[in-house]
């Protein structure tokens, strides 16, 4: 069968990445980030793979609405909160946990009624995004453990640096939040991808919750097998990739010393070779930014993108003594091709590319 660019993902290693990553975080309870369509992964095919997960994070009030019809009836996290009063109404009927990190917010609950929702308080200790300031943290907890609408208030934060071991903002953060729950006897959350494998020993300051059931991490690009650290790949982690991005050869021609490929001819061949035309660009997530000279795998060896990627299509250089065929596989980023090495060309994060891909050939699922 014939087919553009798509997606094949492995749920095994999805799997097997959770395991992984549950080994790591020593009890903790497991939040599994799957916002943004699994970062590309497929937002149904992951919940319903990730059996073992104590809840799932999303982004928006519509990824969680389509686990509820879809029949998900695993815990669903909101850490970003709902955007406006009607939405708080439509997230509680979901029976969602709410994060609250703003005034607004924690005034709809108050004005909610009677209602049994968990809330997680978010608190902003270094991240400077979304949050209150941790000065506040004793009275809104005060707060919220007296709104009528409140079942179960938990503690949240988020690591701003924590993909940068050399950093001490990790180390701040921690202590900051630290302080703020020392006292608290609910539940807590921390630690991101990164947070949970590059500073394990930092976070046993947690022991405590651990050890109670009340501390949590948010496992997310590491559950699809990707690396958060710029130096290394996931499988430097003990993960695999759950993606492969491919595409085949769907033309061959011959191209002289000199003549130029692509667009704007911004491309000139160095010597007489044999171009490849790969079914594949930046309409299938494919980025535009990938620049020519970066490594893509044709029959199982690398290759390099002649000239600018387009919309369906991106040319490689076969080389002159190529034997390749038109319909002959061709890997854009997977195993032998990592999706860091690839980001590093095209000057941007493996989040970015794993998340823009566009699904105009249906995602193939292996279990």
């Amino acid at each position: 069968m014939s087919f553009g660019a798509r997606a094949l993902i492995r749920l095994d290693a999805i799997r097997d990445n959770f395991q992984t990553i549950k080994e790591r975080s020593h009890g903790a309870r497991m939040m599994a980030v799957i916002k943004a369509n699994a970062y590309g992964h497929g937002l149904l095919p992951v919940a319903r793979c990730l059996t073992g997960a104590d809840c799932f994070a999303v982004a928006r009030l519509g990824e969680a609405a389509d686990l509820r019809e879809a029949g998900i009836d695993t815990p669903i996290a909101l850490p970003g909160g709902v955007f406006s009063e009607t939405d708080l109404g439509k997230a509680l009927d979901l029976e969602l946990q709410l994060g609250v990190h703003t005034e607004s917010q924690l005034a709809w609950l108050e004005q909610f009624g009677q209602a049994n929702a968990t809330i997680w308080l978010k608190i902003d200790t270094g991240m400077n995004r979304l949050g209150f300031r941790s000065h506040a943290a004793a009275s809104l907890i005060d707060r919220l453990q007296n709104c009528a609408a409140v079942g179960d208030l938990r503690v949240m934060t988020h690591f701003a640096n924590a993909d940068d071991v050399e950093d001490d903002t990790t180390v701040s953060q921690i202590g900051q939040f630290r302080k703020i729950v020392d006292a608290f006897d609910g539940d807590i959350s921390i630690a991101n991808s990164a947070g949970i494998l590059a500073w394990e020993k930092d976070l046993e300051v947690f022991a405590g919750h651990r050890s109670n059931g009340r501390f949590w991490v948010r496992p997310g690009l590491a559950l699809y097998g990707i690396s958060p650290f710029a130096d290394r790949c996931g499988a430097d982690l003990g993960l695999r990739p759950a993606m492969r991005f491919e595409s085949q050869l769907i033309a061959i021609k011959a191209l002289g010393k000199g003549e130029t490929v692509g667009y704007g001819g911004a491309w000139r061949s160095g010597r007489d070779t044999l171009l490849g035309i790969v079914a594949a660009g930046y309409g299938d997530g494919y980025s535009r930014f990938i620049p020519a000279g970066s490594p893509v795998m044709v029959n199982d060896r690398r290759v390099k993108i002649a000239g600018l990627v387009s919309m369906d299509l991106t040319a490689v250089d076969l080389g002159p003594a190529a034997t390749d065929q038109v319909g002959d596989p061709v890997l854009l980023w997977g195993d032998e091709l990592p999706v860091e090495e690839v980001a590093k060309h095209a000057g941007t994060i493996p989040y970015q590319l794993v998340c823009g891909i566009t699904n105009r050939e249906e995602s193939v699922y292996e279990d």
